[in-house]
């Protein structure tokens, strides 16, 4: 069922309902009703966003493919290379490593159209997991691949391996088990080292796609694998409807289906914004009073508007259209 776009010419109770609806999730009424100053107001297409600072190189890598002729997924996945390329220490083979010294990858990728989905997990020594997601969604009937499964497909599929230093990494681990093992003790402590890629492009005909990329958390146990790879958690499309990524620690999104259920706000007719915004109230609830979630999500529907939210602290979003390119901050709850 295609959303409606909200306008004035509602019916004046249904205009009230969505009215309260967006301010119960935080909302200002220009907000919720489209009027931001930005160039998603206007519905411009094509439109990326991304999570965090850093996302703006791969959101401008991303319009420069579509600008070229590539398709959304092209351009998500090329998007993605330039990030996970970047050396920024928690997405790509420079991400952290996990407890016995090694860089465990994980990724994903979805296609509106086709409602298609392909991702990998706890994937090693290969450059680009995104491009291994992509060939999982186009070249297997599965969706994800794990572990050395994952990384024998990647191989077989041509894709770039390089060699990594457990023994190094493992060595700094041993150095740091101590003080880390200390601050684990502190019940508001939340590590600061899981800041995914979620990368979400609107085309200029209206087909929506999204990509996700990270090391995960840093000195992770061995095999752990986070919301990044999992279709609906750390990211979640659907073409009738919009798109949302999530970033921050991993555990907290899985256990609320957090993309999802951003999405499914959308569905209900809130802006992408106060759907962010909805979903951490949502998950705040079900949570003791206190707790530190690292929550942060950003989303774009179908008709070109964006948004993103933090449970705390600050998170920027990467904001690109073929008129403008930014990072602006994410709203807290």
């Amino acid at each position: 069922m295609k959303m409606k776009p909200l306008s004035s010419d509602l019916p004046r109770r249904e205009f009230l309902t969505r009215a309260a609806l967006a301010l119960a999730a935080g909302a200002t009424l220009p907000a919720a009703f489209g009027a931001d100053n930005d160039p998603a107001a206007a519905g411009e297409r094509p439109l990326i966003v991304s999570t965090w600072d850093f996302g703006k190189a791969s959101n401008d890598a991303a319009l420069k493919v579509l600008l070229g002729g590539g398709t959304i997924l092209d351009a998500v996945e090329q998007g993605i290379w330039v990030t996970e390329s970047a050396g920024i220490g928690t997405v790509g083979l420079s991400g952290t490593p996990n407890a016995a010294g090694v860089v465990q990858l994980d990724a994903c990728i979805m296609s509106g159209p086709g409602h298609t989905a392909g991702s990998v997990a706890a994937l090693e020594g290969i450059r680009h997991p995104i491009s291994a997601a992509r060939r999982v969604m186009e070249k297997t009937p599965h969706v994800m691949l794990v572990g050395e499964g994952a990384r024998m497909f990647a191989l077989e599929e041509g894709l770039e391996s390089i060699e990594t230093h457990a023994a190094e990494h493992y060595e700094a681990w041993q150095k740091q088990r101590a003080k880390l093992k200390a601050a684990a003790q502190d019940p508001k402590a939340t590590p600061k080292n899981h800041d995914t890629l979620a990368l979400l492009v609107l085309g200029a005909d209206g087909n929506i796609a999204g990509g996700c990329s990270t090391s995960g958390l840093g000195h992770k146990l061995p095999g752990r694998v986070g919301d990044s790879p999992i279709i609906g958690s750390g990211l979640y499309v659907d073409n009738e409807v919009g798109a949302a990524g999530a970033t921050g620690l991993g555990e907290n999104v899985m256990r609320f289906c957090g993309s999802f259920l951003v999405v499914e706000y959308m569905r209900q007719g809130l802006h992408p914004q106060a759907a962010c915004q909805e979903a951490i109230r949502r998950i705040i609830k079900q949570e003791r009073p206190g707790k530190q979630l690292s929550l942060n999500f950003v989303a774009l529907d179908k008709q070109g508007r964006h948004g993103a939210a933090t449970s705390e602290g600050q998170f920027p979003y990467s904001v690109t259209s073929k008129t403008d390119s930014r990072v602006q901050p994410g709203a807290r709850i």
